[in-house]
């Protein structure tokens, strides 16, 4: 096994010098850290990351926490944990998952938080970690996040559903007062506005047997030509079973597009068109974000928003 010696020895160089290289790369010179990392290239030296870890007084644990209830086989959250946890594996961190908030506070410590899930009255807890963390989802308090581009999102489902020739367009959205949310809304709205249409906004909590109830209620209502833009594939879903429960023809007179793009889309049956987002990839992003951050002390890292794609299936004219 290849020791801190022998890369000393390889580089010409102090054992205390590789270790800093290791441990404090910003404490010495540019020349002399490629000279070590170098060595240990040659070597194949691998740091052990216990001992680095205890070097910095970190503990090479992240906590995601989970503020919102969700299903064991919520396929989104499960996309999610393999992004961040891919993330953190890269960089020798491992992942403990906090779903209840008075576990928040016990255990063993963390170096950082990733927060998702979080609504208004969560801010005092999330105010009292007293550790870097940054959040999974819009948010306008002034924390770091990476999210979704909403807006952008459901612009994109707008256009699309207006050069299909779909002549009105009503907008189901979640019914919660969330930056995420108003965000998806006014994709929407924007969207229309440019176009002279008058916007049609309905809300409800997010499971498909509220859309499918609220579709068949208002049957009556909805002419031909009509495109549903779902602030979620669970939303979308239930109103491809009312369609299809009250008889109309999708895509031919109704068009139904979704927002998520994780597997429920795809068990749809027409198959789902939907704005597609890079949950896997947001969650690399987040792991990514969250270490520099605890790199750099605390320091903000700001916001980034990553745009979606829209996917075409079968609830839509081809």
């Amino acid at each position: 096994m290849v020791t801190l010696s022998d890369v000393a020895k390889q580089a010409n160089v102090s054992k205390m010098t590789v270790s800093r290289v290791i441990n404090h790369p910003e404490q010495v010179t540019a020349e002399l850290r490629q000279l070590v990392e170098a060595a240990m290239a040659t070597l194949d030296y691998q740091p052990n990351a216990a001992a680095k870890a205890l070097a910095n007084n970190r503990t090479n644990v992240i906590k995601l926490v989970i503020l919102e209830d969700i299903d064991t086989t919520e396929p989104y959250y499960m996309s999610l944990l393999f992004g961040i946890a891919k993330g953190l594996d890269k960089c020798g961190y491992a992942l403990q998952l906090v779903t209840e908030r008075e576990r928040l506070g016990k255990g063993n410590a963390a170096d950082g938080f990733i927060v998702t899930g979080a609504r208004a009255a969560d801010l005092p807890l999330i105010d009292a970690l007293a550790k870097p963390t940054v959040i999974f989802g819009e948010n306008h308090n002034g924390y770091d996040f990476i999210d979704t581009d909403n807006k952008a999102g459901t612009a994109m489902a707008t256009e699309y559903a207006l050069a299909k020739n779909y002549q009105s367009l009503v907008f189901l959205g979640i019914d919660v007062k969330e930056a995420f949310e108003y965000s998806r809304e006014a994709g929407y709205i924007n969207t229309l506005q440019q176009h002279k249409k008058l916007p049609q906004i309905h809300r409800m909590s997010n499971h498909s047997h509220q859309s499918q109830q609220f579709i068949n209620a208002h049957w009556a209502e909805f002419a031909r030509d009509t495109c549903f833009i779902c602030a979620s594939d669970r939303l979308a879903i239930g109103v491809v079973r009312a369609i299809m429960q009250n008889g109309g023809t999708i895509p031919r007179d109704f068009g139904v597009i979704g927002f998520d793009g994780v597997f429920l889309d795809q068990v749809s049956n027409p198959k789902l068109t939907t704005v597609k987002q890079p949950v896997q990839r947001l969650g690399e992003l987040l792991a990514r974000m969250l270490l520099q951050k605890v790199a750099q002390s605390g320091a903000q890292q700001g916001e980034l928003l990553v745009d979606p794609e829209l996917i075409a299936r079968d609830t839509t004219r081809k």
